[in-house]
């Protein structure tokens, strides 16, 4: 039907002006934990009953905010892998890892909410990445520039380790750094013996 049309049209800008405002109010000054519904949907110009129209719970919009960054994430290593070397593709998706985490780090209060209960938007994401990170390695192996030994769980562990320093003032510079440390060893070969 045509009226439809230019309704579902209305419905994907107000679905995404409510994202776009939900991720500023989640990343404010306390992590999200005090964005208000009412103060989300104002934002994106849009009513309550659209907001929850669209989304039944803040933890539901929540786990939508999440979900769009990591797809955001994910969908990155495709055009690394056009725009340079294989090894250099891995280093740049390393570095959103941590910009991930600094954007996790900042939704901290708002996603505390969804990590109490049984949802699967967190061990998805770590899959989704792992995969990421898997064929980005694979990559590197064939050209030769990585080594054969890592696999992108294992790396995707190590940078949970980087990106769970305690935040403070240079937590970015120094997780940056740890980063580059774990991109060196993965561009020498394994140890014998």
């Amino acid at each position: 039907m045509p009226s439809s049309r230019p309704l579902r049209a209305d419905a994907r800008r107000n679905r995404d002006a409510l994202l776009a405002a939900a991720r500023d109010a989640f990343l404010a000054g306390d992590g999200g934990a005090d964005a208000h519904i009412e103060d989300i949907a104002r934002s994106a110009g849009v009513a309550v009953g659209t907001l929850y129209r669209h989304f039944e719970t803040r933890e539901a919009l929540v786990e939508e905010v999440y979900r769009q960054e990591v797809a955001e994430l994910c969908a990155a290593p495709d055009t690394l892998l056009e725009r340079s070397a294989p090894a250099e593709a891995l280093h740049r998706f390393l570095l959103l890892l941590v910009e991930h985490a600094a954007v996790g780090k900042g939704m901290a209060g708002a996603l505390a909410g969804i990590m109490a209960t049984d949802s699967p938007v967190f061990d998805d994401a770590r899959s989704q990445m792992a995969d990421c990170l898997d064929r980005l390695l694979a990559a590197g192996r064939a050209s030769g520039t990585l080594r054969a030994d890592a696999d992108g769980l294992t790396v995707l562990r190590a940078m949970g380790g980087v990106c769970n320093l305690r935040a403070t003032g240079a937590w970015r510079e120094d997780a940056e750094r740890i980063t580059r440390l774990l991109f060196d060893g993965l561009r020498y070969p394994a140890a014998i013996g």
